[in-house]
């Protein structure tokens, strides 16, 4: 029997035992993982260099940016070894480091989502107090407050997962280290009920999160109805779009990914999710907001025009 103590590496889910299909999969994650870089690092950049973006959205888009960044920079390179080398092994150490910085980057970026939703709120339904609630130190405290949480959450789940005898062997069935697959290798019961204990007050807080956005987002909603004239519906509405969105898109990869009836769960299918729910919103998520929001998209245009004339 093993232990935590005694395991050294674990092996990580493989996507194909086809030399072919792992190349494939190595040029598709580099070019997925290129877009999304690229595309969250025009937005870092436009919003940094850009004073028209210097608003409290702006700087919670900045944010959300770096978590983007974050969550494919943690999970993607490793996978992008295996598959280029054809191996499947991560270091015990490397993987405690992996659940630790993705839970980091996940749990600040809903937790920006929901203060996000929260400056929508104000912006629409307590237009004459946003300069008051949403002022520059106001907004550094919630960003602040954010990444803590996440930083908080993740170091108390790393350490109680990591702490605990593994005696399951060590091939996790993902292609990542990810904490349910972690604790499912352990055979502590009262250590397991601990973190089982950890997970559902992280749930909560998570439920909680989005109970309030749902709740913000029918204010709203009430408010804009109300509005006149069209064009102001219109305006008010465009401005909560790129949000809902990309909220949308968070909550049902991984809901999707996590409650999905068992009895359609298969490995091929869970590996297809967490490829999804892993790639598909840090992608995305630039898009989405640069589509709706023209202040944007004319400081990405500026952003890349000065790097092409710097380069002349």
């Amino acid at each position: 029997m093993s232990n935590s103590s005694s395991i050294t590496q674990f092996l990580l889910l493989a996507f194909t035992d086809r030399r072919e299909l792992q190349l494939l999969h190595f040029w598709l994650f580099l070019a997925i993982s290129l877009a999304a870089l690229l595309a969250n690092g025009l937005i870092l950049s436009a919003v940094a260099c850009d004073h028209h973006l210097h608003t409290p959205m702006g700087f919670f888009l900045l944010n959300l940016s770096l978590t983007d960044l974050g969550c494919i920079c943690t999970t993607v390179p490793k996978a992008m070894d295996n598959s280029l080398w054809d191996t499947t092994t991560i270091s015990y150490h490397g993987c405690a480091a992996q659940v630790f910085l993705y839970l980091v980057f996940l749990r600040a970026e809903f937790s920006l989502l929901t203060i996000m939703c929260y400056d929508r709120y104000v912006a629409i339904c307590k237009p004459l107090h946003y300069g008051t609630l949403l002022g520059s130190r106001a907004c550094a405290h919630m960003a602040a407050a954010a990444w803590a949480a996440g930083f908080l959450s993740a170091l108390l789940h790393t350490a109680s997962t990591f702490s605990l005898p593994l005696c399951q062997g060590n091939a996790l069935g993902q292609f990542f280290c990810e904490l349910p697959h972690v604790l499912k290798l352990s055979c502590s019961h009262s250590g397991y009920l601990r973190e089982l204990g950890l997970m559902f007050f992280t749930i909560s807080l998570g439920l909680g999160c989005f109970v309030f956005i749902v709740f913000s987002y029918v204010q709203i909603f009430r408010v804009v109805l109300r509005i006149p004239s069209q064009q102001g519906r219109h305006k008010a509405f465009s401005t909560c779009l790129p949000h809902l969105a990309v909220v949308s898109l968070f909550v049902s990869t991984v809901i999707f990914a996590y409650l999905k009836p068992p009895s359609i769960s298969s490995p091929s299918l869970d590996l297809v999710m967490s490829v999804l729910y892993v790639l598909v919103p840090p992608t995305l998520n630039p898009l989405i907001y640069s589509l709706r929001n023209q202040e944007l998209r004319d400081a990405i245009r500026k952003t890349m025009t000065g790097c092409f004339f710097k380069k002349q």
